[in-house]
Parts: C-alpha cells; sequence; structure tokens
C-alpha cells in the first residue's frame, strides 16, 4: 500500500464481470458514482465506511456489501484498509 494513494489490482475483466483487489490509505476513496452491474465488497483489512444510495455502513474485516447496479454508491477508507470487488454485469 502507498501512503495516500488508492492502489488497484484487476485480475478479470471482460462483458460479464469484474473482479479487483483495492487498497486504500486512510483517508482516501472513491466519490459517488453507480455501476452497470451488481457490486459485491469484502472488506479484506481495516475499515471503509461506504454510502449506498444514501446510507452509511461502517464495514470491518471478512464483512460484505452488495451495491446493486445503478444505485449511487462511495466509499471512505476510516482506516487503511484492503477490499475484493466483483462486479456482475447484467446481460
Amino acid at each position: 500500500m502507498r501512503e495516500g494513494r488508492v492502489v488497484s489490482r484487476t485480475f478479470v475483466q471482460n462483458s460479464v464481470m469484474s473482479l479487483t483487489l483495492f487498497a486504500f490509505d486512510k483517508g482516501e476513496g472513491l466519490s459517488t458514482h453507480t455501476a452497470a452491474g451488481d457490486a459485491f465488497v469484502q472488506i479484506l483489512e481495516g475499515e471503509a465506511q461506504i454510502t449506498i444510495g444514501g446510507k452509511e455502513v461502517l464495514l470491518r474485516p471478512g464483512e460484505v456489501v452488495v451495491m446493486p447496479a445503478n444505485v449511487p454508491h462511495a466509499l471512505l477508507a476510516a482506516t487503511r484498509f484492503k477490499m475484493l470487488l466483483v462486479v456482475v454485469k447484467g446481460n
């Protein structure tokens, strides 16, 4: 992990799904956006504040959340954290 950065590594990206590992430094995040498919997030280390459709949730290691397609969502690193993101795209 790099200080003050968001680092990602994409393992799979095709017309059906994407699988990406992210590492965020504390205070870093992603601004509000939407995705064309359902997004599944699993926190691997640290804590993340994720907002989905205006509702905030704090996630810790081992916890998961699903962000439905086309619903605005954002995240902020409460601590340094790592997450696995799987996006399943609709047909």
